[in-house]
């Protein structure tokens, strides 16, 4: 009688742990929405004689949706920082282009699910040829603003754009 006893105590005393184990599973994964690792095209040659040439810039964001709701993205916002110039340059450190609201796919992160935005920002250069050399260059960091039915998120490129004179 006494072995069996023994053995009705080894699972209940496994209860705890298992609960333990599914507890930290399941809290182990906050349930918010997010967004991180933004990322740009790194380069773009602006071709000698552009002025106001029109392009597109992309980027990626991945999208962590650990809520239990569809989340929807309604809108995205990119604006363009000139963090650093080498040569003759149009534009000065600080100055900003906003591109207002920008393409983006897809339009939706399922419950419980990752996935990864796919930006178009359309941008433009001007490359006086005479004014500028080769080497020279504009480098843009990039904030993006995501309006979502989760909330409002700004996020900016790990990476930066260069503009480069080709």
């Amino acid at each position: 009688m006494r072995s069996i006893r023994v053995w009705l105590q080894a699972p209940i005393a496994l209860v705890p742990a298992v609960v333990a184990l599914g507890a930290s599973c399941a809290f182990g994964t906050p349930a918010t929405f997010s967004l991180s690792n933004v990322s740009v095209d790194s380069t773009y040659a602006c071709p000698p004689g552009a002025n106001n040439a029109a392009y597109d810039l992309h980027a990626t964001i991945d999208a962590h949706n650990g809520t239990s709701n569809l989340v929807t993205i309604e809108s995205v916002g990119a604006v363009m920082i000139l963090a650093a110039v080498k040569g003759a340059w149009l534009e000065h450190v600080g100055d900003r282009y906003d591109a207002g609201r920008v393409a983006f796919t897809p339009s939706t992160v399922g419950a419980g699910t990752d996935g990864q935005l796919k930006v178009t920002v359309p941008s433009a250069c001007t490359n006086q040829a005479r004014a500028t050399r080769a080497s020279d260059y504009g480098e843009y960091s990039v904030e993006f603003t995501v309006t979502t039915s989760a909330g409002k998120f700004m996020v900016q490129s790990r990476n930066r754009h260069r503009i480069a004179a080709a």
